[in-house]
């Protein structure tokens, strides 16, 4: 049986790994994700301190097994929240090679929504891989219009 627990600052090993396979997995180069690694980490261990940075982790038999990270951003009133100045984020989602196929990554986002919709957040993003998309449409998200550019750094 599959059981859901929060993440906590103990799992931080397990977000970054579980963070690493889920870009190699959509094709990122090694050097980038080497280049990620250590920032990353910096970035998380505070936020899984002290919350900012909440989920939960799928266990199989007591061992974890997938993952998904939440957070809050403030954001301003938007045509999709017209009176809300915050959209929930999702971000980490990865479920084991081993154990896809079985609705884990499904039960990790309707407690998502269960999270969210307990904390009063009305608008959700994420970013999907090709890999997930199919999950995110069942649960009912769809594609906007989001566009992305990377600044030169050191201007």
């Amino acid at each position: 049986m599959i059981k859901l627990r929060n993440v906590s600052a103990a799992d931080l090993d397990l977000v970054c790994r579980h963070r690493e396979e889920m870009f190699r997995e959509s094709g990122s180069p090694e050097t980038d994700l080497a280049a990620m690694s250590a920032p990353f980490r910096n970035w998380l261990a505070p936020r899984l301190a002290d919350g900012r940075y909440f989920g939960f982790i799928a266990e199989w038999e007591g061992m974890p097994i997938a993952g998904v990270g939440l957070m809050e951003i403030d954001w301003p009133p938007h045509p999709f929240h017209p009176s809300a100045d915050r959209r929930g984020y999702v971000l980490n989602v990865f479920v084991e090679p081993a154990h896809r196929g079985r609705g884990v990554a499904s039960l990790l986002m309707e407690a998502s929504d269960r999270e969210f919709e307990r904390r009063g957040v009305t608008f959700v993003v994420l970013h999907a891989t090709a890999a997930g998309r199919p999950v995110y449409e069942r649960a009912g998200w769809a594609q906007t219009s989001e566009m992305s550019k990377s600044l030169p750094t050191g201007r």
